[in-house]
C-alpha cells in the first residue's frame, strides 16, 4: 500500500519537497483525516476544514517555529497539528492523555500560545513581535484571527496599538462570515462591503504595474497618485479601517487558492510595518454536511461520517433552560435574552424565533453583553445573559462595576458550569463560583435536575439581588434518587436515610458521614449513598440549591455529624466549600471537615466522568472517603 503523504510529513520542512500536484493531494488527505477523526472523537470540524489551504500556505512560506504562529481561539489548528509532526498521534485528539483540540505549547514547539477564547491573537502576536524587534530577531509573527472575533473590543485595542509600530507582524483575517452563529452587527456589514468592492484593489494593482514601468517617479507624481488613491478609496467605501489604523491592507484573497495565498504571504513579507491579509474561506469546505450547516458542525460530538447524522441526543440542560425561559417570557414581556454569538450552544434558538424583538445577539462581546444588560435593567427590563462559564470569566469588571455597583439586577444563565470535558483547559467552567461570590449581594443557584433549572431560573427572575446566577452543567441530567423531592424551591435539601426533610435533624442513628455538594455532583453523592447503604453505612446528603449565600440551615444540618465531606466541581480556592467550612467553625463544629475540589491547577481535556474520578469527586471516590480510604485533602 502506498504511503500517505501525511505519513511523510514529520515537520513543516518536509512540505518543501512536494510539487503542486502533491500539495493539492495533501489538502484532500488532511480533510479526510480531520473528518474521520472528528466523526469518532468529536471536535471543531467546520472551522478546521475551512483553514486547510491557509494553514498549508503559512507553513510553506514561513519557517515555524522560528516564525511564530499565534492562533485566535485555536479551534482551527488541526491542519497545523498534522503538519508539525503530530499525524501519528492525531487519532488521540481530545482524548484523555492525547492531543489537545487547541494550541498547546506543552505539546509542541510549533504552538506559540495556548488559546481557547477569541480576540487575543493580535494583542499576543503584537507583544511577541515587539519582543523580537527589541531582541534583534528578524523572524515574522503571524496572528490568525476570524472575522467573528472582530465583534470584541480587545481586537481594536490591539489594532490601535500595533498599527503604529514597525514590527514584522502579519495579521491574517480569516473571513468566513461566521463565528459560531452567523456574524451580526456593523463590522460584518463593513467586511461585506470590502468583499464586494474590488475596484480599489484593482486600482492599486494598476498603479503598482505602472510605477514599475517608469524609470523615475517625481515627488509631484507620487503626491498626485496618493491623492487619487485616497479619493477613490473614500468614494468606494469611505475608508479602509485597517489602513486608517496604520496597517498595510492586502485582500480579499481566496482562502482556498493555495497559489494565491502563497503569493500573498510572499508579498506581505516585503512590506515594512504591520500587514493585514484579508482571506475569505468557507467553513466546512470539502465536507458537504458541514458546508450546508456550519453552525451544527462548529463543535460537534461523534457523528456518522458518511451521512453527517449525529446520534439522537434527546434533551440536555441547555435545551431545558431555553424551554423554561420561553415559558416565562411568554408570561412577562419585560424578560429579554442576550447571547454572545452562542444562540445554538446556549439553547436560545427557539427563544430567538418566538421573541425576536426581545432577543439580542451581540457577537463575541461578553463584556459588552453584561454592561448592555445593566443598561437594560436600568430601563426596567429583566435581562438574562446566557453564557458559558469559561466565557463569563471575561466579564468580571463589568459585573462588578456596571451591574452590582449600579444596583441593577441581571440574571446570568451560566452554561457548561464545572467540567466540560474534551475541550480542556481553556473551556473548563471551574472559576465562576470563586469570582462571583466575591461580588456584594450576588446570588448563585446550582440546580441538579432539568426541573430545577426552571424552578431556580424563576427564582432568579423575581428574587431581589444585583447579580443572580443560575449555573448548570454540560450535558444530560444524572441519577436522581427516588426520595429526592423535585418539587422544591428551597435553598437546600437534606436526604437522611430513606426520608426527605428540610432542616431539622432526625432523632435517630447518627450518620456515619455527611456529604455536602450541589449541581452536577448531587447524582454522584446519591449513587455513593446507595452503595454505602448496602455496606451498612448511613449517609446524610446536604444538597445546596442556592449555593451562595449559603443558607445557615444547610450548615446546621451537618452539625450533628462527626465527619462532613464537601465535594465541589470547581476551584478549591475561593470555592463554596471554603466558606461552608468557615461557617461550620463559626458554629463550633468539632468533627472532621474535608473539602475536595480542584486544587490550584488547570484541568486538562478528558471525559467528564474521567475527570471527576481523577479529582476524587465521583461516586466511587466518595464511597472510599466514607469508608476511610486515603484521599489527600485539607
Amino acid at each position: 500500500m502506498e504511503m500517505k503523504l501525511l505519513q511523510q510529513i514529520h515537520s513543516p520542512e518536509d512540505l518543501r519537497s512536494l510539487d503542486d500536484r502533491q500539495l493539492k493531494a495533501l489538502t484532500g488527505e488532511i480533510r479526510e483525516t480531520i473528518v474521520d477523526t472528528v466523526s469518532q472523537n468529536g471536535g471543531h470540524l467546520a472551522s478546521n476544514l475551512g483553514a486547510v489551504e491557509l494553514t498549508l500556505a503559512m507553513h510553506l512560506e514561513f519557517e515555524s517555529p522560528k516564525d511564530s504562529f499565534v492562533w485566535d481561539v485555536g479551534h482551527q489548528v488541526y491542519t497545523h497539528k498534522l503538519l508539525t509532526g503530530r499525524y501519528e498521534q492525531f487519532h488521540t485528539l481530545r482524548q484523555n492523555g492525547g492531543l489537545s483540540g487547541f494550541p498547546n505549547p506543552e505539546e509542541s514547539e510549533h504552538d506559540t500560545f495556548a488559546a481557547g477564547h477569541s480576540g487575543a491573537s493580535i494583542a499576543a502576536g503584537y507583544g511577541l513581535s515587539v519582543a523580537k524587534t527589541l531582541e534583534g530577531d528578524p523572524s515574522y509573527t503571524v496572528a490568525v484571527i476570524g472575522d467573528g472575533s472582530f465583534t470584541g473590543g480587545l481586537v481594536y485595542e490591539a489594532l490601535n496599538n500595533a498599527g503604529h509600530e514597525n514590527t514584522k507582524l502579519i495579521v491574517v483575517l480569516n473571513d468566513n462570515e461566521m463565528s459560531i452563529s452567523p456574524n451580526v452587527g456593523s463590522l460584518a456589514m463593513y467586511l461585506a462591503a470590502i468583499r464586494t468592492n474590488p475596484g480599489y484593489y484593482l486600482f492599486k494593482d494598476e498603479v503598482k504595474n505602472t510605477l514599475e514601468k517608469l524609470p523615475v517617479v517625481g515627488d509631484a507624481a507620487v503626491k498626485g497618485i496618493v491623492g487619487v488613491k485616497k479619493f477613490l478609496k473614500d468614494r468606494l467605501y469611505q475608508s479602509n479601517m485597517f489602513e486608517d489604523m496604520g496597517f498595510n491592507y492586502m485582500g480579499p484573497i481566496d482562502g482556498h487558492d493555495l497559489d494565491a495565498l502563497r503569493d500573498a504571504f510572499k508579498g506581505a513579507k516585503t512590506i515594512d510595518g504591520p500587514v493585514i491579509l484579508h482571506v475569505r474561506t468557507m467553513k466546512g469546505k470539502g465536507y458537504l454536511p458541514a458546508e450546508e450547516n456550519p453552525s451544527k458542525f462548529h463543535g460537534i460530538g461523534s457523528f456518522d461520517r458518511n451521512t453527517g447524522e449525529t446520534p439522537a441526543g434527546g434533551t440536555n440542560f441547555s435545551a431545558e433552560f431555553g424551554k423554561a425561559l420561553c415559558t416565562f417570557a411568554e408570561q412577562d414581556e419585560h424578560i429579554v435574552a442576550i447571547t454572545a454569538a452562542m444562540a445554538l450552544g446556549t439553547g436560545l434558538e427557539e427563544y430567538a424565533k418566538r421573541f425576536p424583538d426581545r432577543f439580542f445577539d451581540v457577537g463575541i462581546a461578553e463584556e459588552f453583553a453584561v454592561t448592555f444588560a445593566g443598561g437594560m435593567a436600568k430601563g426596567g427590563l429583566i435581562p438574562v445573559f446566557a453564557v458559558y462559564s469559561t466565557f463569563l470569566q471575561r466579564t468580571y469588571d463589568e459585573i462588578v462595576h456596571d451591574v452590582a455597583m449600579q444596583n441593577q439586577k441581571v440574571v446570568l444563565a451560566i452554561d457548561r458550569a464545572g467540567f466540560v470535558g474534551d475541550d480542556g483547559r481553556s473551556h473548563q467552567g471551574i472559576f465562576d463560583l470563586a469570582f462571583l461570590r466575591t461580588i456584594p449581594n450576588s446570588v448563585i443557584y446550582s440546580p441538579s435536575t432539568y426541573k430545577g433549572v426552571g424552578q431556580f431560573l424563576y427564582r432568579a427572575l423575581y428574587d431581589d439581588g444585583k447579580v443572580i446566577a443560575v449555573r448548570y452543567p454540560r450535558g444530560k441530567q444524572g441519577y436522581i434518587p427516588d426520595d429526592f423531592n423535585q418539587n422544591t424551591y428551597d435553598d437546600y435539601t437534606v436526604l437522611d436515610g430513606e426520608e426527605y426533610y428540610a432542616g431539622t435533624p432526625m432523632e435517630s442513628r447518627k450518620p456515619d458521614a455527611c456529604l455536602v455538594t450541589f449541581g452536577s455532583l448531587f447524582p454522584e453523592a446519591a449513587k455513593a449513598r446507595d452503595e454505602l447503604k448496602d455496606a451498612g453505612k448511613r449517609v446524610r446528603i446536604i444538597k445546596l440549591n442556592k449555593v451562595w449565600p449559603i443558607n445557615e440551615g444547610a450548615v446546621k444540618a451537618a452539625l450533628d455529624c462527626d465527619r462532613v465531606l464537601f465535594y465541589e466541581e470547581g476551584a478549591k480556592s475561593g470555592g463554596i466549600g471554603e466558606n461552608y467550612g468557615y461557617q461550620l467553625l463559626q458554629h463550633k463544629f468539632e468533627g472532621e471537615y474535608r473539602y475536595i475540589a480542584v486544587d490550584n491547577t488547570f484541568v486538562h481535556h478528558a471525559k467528564q466522568d474521567a475527570l471527576r474520578a481523577e479529582f476524587g469527586i465521583d461516586a466511587a471516590s466518595m464511597v472510599r472517603d466514607v469508608k476511610g480510604g486515603d484521599h489527600e485533602s485539607e
